[in-house]
């Protein structure tokens, strides 16, 4: 089974993430628009945080710095102790390579591609070698329970499926860090339940998870609570007792074979 490649001691007392006094602006035509103000925000290694808002509240934004796809206008990003700012183009590609995995709401699975070729495309770019990536992308679909579907394209594939092509791909560098924005809002509930489960499942392994939603049910799933509201933090708080994916799949069943 594929196992997380979790660098870091996990004793480690830094946060992996410190976010301070970030500020993102804007500039449509003469306005400046802000997306994020006076932003302050840490996670600890290991966790697993649900960000949530109204639209325009910041949320996508923020996930884009911290997946090194954008930077902010004012303020610090450190990641890992290093701060992001202070990286060349290099050492954010690296980053985005080897530490962080992407996981979207439209799956960005490319249509003329297998599974398997779909989940190889980043060792590709990585310059792994073939024999290598196919091995890697079949353990990153076993995962997901994908690996009898891995000749197939997206098109031949439900919602569901799709999305966990697009978790497989982004487990398939052995990331530490999980980048999830709104992974389940294009699927049902119990299809959401199924993508819920692999996610507690591979930050019960380690991996720090970091997802948006505006969904108050998936949000449940998480040990954290952010709310952002005008590019603001306006409540961050400890889940203590977080709904079991497992768990609800389990009762699903069971009263699926009790029904006459």
């Amino acid at each position: 089974m594929m196992t997380p490649q979790v660098q870091e001691n996990q004793t480690e007392t830094k946060p992996r993430i410190q976010i301070r006094g970030m500020d993102k602006y804007y500039t449509m035509g003469t306005n400046v628009v802000p997306a994020l103000r006076g932003l302050n925000l840490e996670v600890k290694h290991g966790e697993f945080v649900a960000i949530m808002g109204p639209s325009g509240s910041g949320k996508s934004t923020f996930m884009n710095i911290l997946g090194c796809l954008d930077k902010p206008s004012h303020g610090e990003y450190v990641l890992d102790g290093v701060s992001v700012g202070q990286m060349s183009n290099t050492e954010l590609a690296d980053v985005r390579n080897q530490k962080i995995g992407f996981i979207f709401q439209s799956f960005n699975l490319l249509r003329w591609m297998t599974a398997q070729a779909n989940v190889e495309l980043p060792l590709v770019y990585a310059g792994i070698s073939k024999e290598e990536r196919q091995e890697r992308a079949r353990r990153a679909l076993a995962l997901v329970n994908l690996g009898p579907r891995a000749g197939h394209r997206p098109m031949e594939l439900s919602g569901g499926q799709q999305q966990r092509v697009a978790i497989a791909r982004a487990l398939v560098t052995s990331p530490s860090l999980i980048l999830a924005d709104e992974p389940t809002g294009n699927l049902d509930s119990h299809t959401s339940q199924e993508i819920m489960r692999i996610m507690q499942e591979l930050n019960a392994r380690g991996m720090t998870v970091i997802l948006v939603t505006h969904e108050q049910d998936i949000a449940n799933h998480c040990k954290r609570k952010v709310v952002f509201r005008d590019g603001r933090v306006v409540d961050d708080q400890i889940n203590e007792q977080p709904l079991s994916a497992r768990a609800q799949l389990s009762a699903d069943t069971k009263a699926e074979q009790v029904q006459p």
